[in-house]
């Protein structure tokens, strides 16, 4: 049975929209070829000129030729992004996440996908282990990239153990293949004490090194434990002198790559370093960020931004509102940046020492005080937290709280609903230095 592509959006001013396309038509096949997914999708689309078969709404199938440069996006959004059924994980990851959540969320916080699709489309990371040659075979003749794998460990019988998957050892072998073909790939392995840490992430990185240029970047992040784990493979935190090692392991790899390759390739997740008590590295030492929304850089990227715009203040003071600015408001997030945006509030109140911020970073009693991210927070931490609190004249809440565009957070909990229950208005601030201090100086 073939599959059917209903158009659910046309942007405007679209080449769809000058063909009189709209939403409900469904698209049949461009260049002759039936469209199994977005993968096909858009490489057919890439071409000068296409031919494109339309069934409208009332049956009539349309043959429109289309002469547009190449690459130039026809304008069309499907009902479903990836023009296909989303494809469920196959493994039993001792460390998913998904297996520590507490019952009674929303439906869709379960669903555990391994789609390779989702690596190009949003940035997710994939196992290799739900994935076909044909698969394989479409990136590269496709020349998809980057794909983000999510290695966990290069010894395969610790791979198989790790994601309970009796195929994920072999699965490597399809990395090979990518490499092989010049793909670009970006890498992760999320660290559990006693399983890949140590000689295992030793040997890991030496033979991801080996992918070298094509294997762009590494990330080695903590695992993420919540309190729901009864009956779940036994795991424990890494204590300070367990992320010394970690990070020692890492600066060695580091220091051996840079002078081979000039890259860096392996970074420690910013966790490591607060869980070390060590400074944030440079920027230099990340290598444009390969790796930020694995949140691996973001502490860095936001305290330079920070710095560069308080040199522009100081050197601009025109461009902001007066030092004697008077002002009352709040400003909430994770336990893990709550050292330096203490900092930061610090240097602000020297220059606008009539600005008050009220701080409140926010235990995360719904998962566990050991989930200190502020991405993982929800609506009801956060009112618990801040219930008859100074809040002033407005509260402050991190942008990666919420649902992509969405002002719902992970309880389902909404900014409408947290001003409504702190009485306060709510209003969202960027993950970025520069932003921070514009929200705080600025008029909202």
């Amino acid at each position: 049975m073939n599959k059917q592509h209903i158009i659910h959006r046309v942007i405007e001013g679209s080449i769809a929209e000058e063909m009189e396309i709209v939403p409900g038509d469904e698209l049949i096949s461009i260049n002759g070829q039936e469209i199994e997914d977005i993968f096909d999708y858009q490489f057919l689309t890439e071409d000068s000129f296409l031919t494109v078969i339309i069934r409208k709404c009332n049956g009539e199938e349309w043959e429109l030729e289309i002469d547009k440069d190449e690459d130039e996006d026809l304008g069309i959004e499907f009902e479903n992004g990836l023009m296909d059924e989303y494809r469920s994980c196959r493994n039993k990851c001792v460390f998913c996440f998904i297996d520590q959540m507490p019952p009674g969320m929303r439906e869709s916080l379960y669903f555990k996908d391994d789609d390779s699709r989702l690596s190009f489309l949003q940035g997710n990371y994939v196992t290799l282990t739900n994935m076909s040659d044909k698969d394989i075979d479409r990136i590269i003749r496709y020349r998809l990239s980057p794909i983000n794998i999510s290695f966990q460990a290069m010894n395969p019988a610790l791979r198989c153990r790790m994601l309970n998957n009796r195929f994920a050892g072999e699965a490597l072998k399809k990395a090979d293949r990518l490499f092989e073909a010049g793909i670009e790939m970006n890498g992760q392995i999320v660290l559990c004490k006693g399983l890949n840490d140590g000689k295992e992430l030793d040997f890991s990185i030496r033979e991801l090194s080996k992918y070298i240029p094509h294997l762009k970047s590494v990330s080695v992040v903590p695992v993420g434990l919540t309190k729901y784990r009864e009956g779940l493979f036994p795991l424990e935190g890494f204590d300070r002198e367990d992320a010394r090692k970690v990070l020692f392991l890492i600066h060695s790899w580091q220091d051996k790559l840079f002078s081979k390759f000039g890259t860096h390739f392996v970074h420690a997740g910013d966790e490591f370093y607060i869980m070390a008590d060590m400074e944030i590295p440079p920027a230099e030492s990340y290598d444009g960020y390969l790796q930020y929304e694995n949140g691996v850089g973001m502490i860095r990227s936001f305290l330079d931004e920070f710095e560069e715009c308080l040199v522009d203040l100081r050197e601009h003071p025109e461009d902001y509102p007066p030092q004697d600015t008077v002002r009352e408001l709040s400003l909430c997030g994770g336990l893990l940046m709550s050292e330096y945006i203490r900092e930061c509030l610090n240097k602000l109140s020297g220059l606008f020492p009539g600005i008050r911020v009220h701080y409140y970073p926010v235990k995360n009693r719904f998962f566990g005080e050991r989930i200190t991210v502020s991405g993982l927070l929800t609506g009801q931490d956060i009112v618990r937290e801040l219930k008859g609190k100074e809040l002033g004249e407005v509260l402050f809440l991190p942008e990666n709280l919420l649902r992509a565009d969405t002002d719902i957070l992970l309880d389902d909990m909404s900014i409408g609903d947290i001003s409504e229950a702190l009485g306060v208005p709510v209003r969202i601030i960027r993950t970025d230095g520069e932003d921070f201090i514009r929200k705080i100086v600025m008029t909202y």
